[in-house]
């Protein structure tokens, strides 16, 4: 059963700061030049260098402010409401928390995930099965990691990026393909570590 975000056990893992800057991606992995923990950055590089000659890794996000957080949780929410009336808080709070993170234990606020794909040699992105950031009921679960109905190129390049993203230490969120962490609670709990590297960022760095 898949574990999702909003589970207690995730709230549960202690943070133990590693105190690491954030950096700035190089434009290698695309335009966003996203801020993210310097470990992460690292082993972004190493899974980089593992893909096959002509494949890129495009990280569209990696830090995101506690204030952007709040705005997508408060919109999706919405959007969840309108779909299901009168659907109780908590299962409101566990629906939500399939495409956004509680606050508290957000690895994009802890600067400890991205949102990726893949790109061609011309910068290209390539067919993932859907779009980054495609929600469960716009894609019907097909952004789901393991999904059954896509096709079988967009499978092989989902599990192209877990053999890379996976050997260099990262974790996928199971409803999204597109987001990969390393260093903050999810982690911690998918890996057996102790603690998390990394807490809440509130804010981004200046440019």
């Amino acid at each position: 059963m898949t574990i999702l975000l909003s589970d207690p056990r995730v709230a549960a893992v202690p943070v133990r700061d590693a105190g690491e800057a954030l950096v700035r991606l190089d434009a290698d992995f695309g335009p966003a030049r996203a801020w993210v923990r310097r470990g992460l950055g690292e082993r972004l590089a190493a899974a980089r260098d593992a893909l096959p000659a002509g494949l890129r890794l495009r990280v569209v996000e990696g830090h995101r402010p506690v204030r952007q957080q709040r705005s997508i949780i408060a919109t999706y929410s919405t959007q969840l409401r309108r779909l299901h009336p009168g659907l109780p808080d908590a299962e409101l709070h566990r629906l939500t928390s399939r495409f956004v993170s509680p606050v508290e234990v957000a690895p994009h606020v802890a600067a400890a995930a991205v949102d990726l794909t893949l790109v061609d040699p011309e910068g290209v992105e390539l067919d993932m099965g859907t779009p980054i950031d495609a929600t469960p009921e716009q894609s019907g679960g097909a952004c789901y990691f393991a999904a059954e109905g896509i096709d079988a190129d967009a499978r092989a390049r989902r599990e192209l990026l877990a053999k890379v993203l996976g050997g260099a230490g990262l974790v996928n969120y199971p409803t999204e393909w597109w987001h990969w962490s390393y260093g903050d609670r999810y982690w911690a709990l998918m890996t057996g570590a102790p603690a998390a590297l990394y807490g809440p960022v509130p804010a981004e760095p200046a440019a």
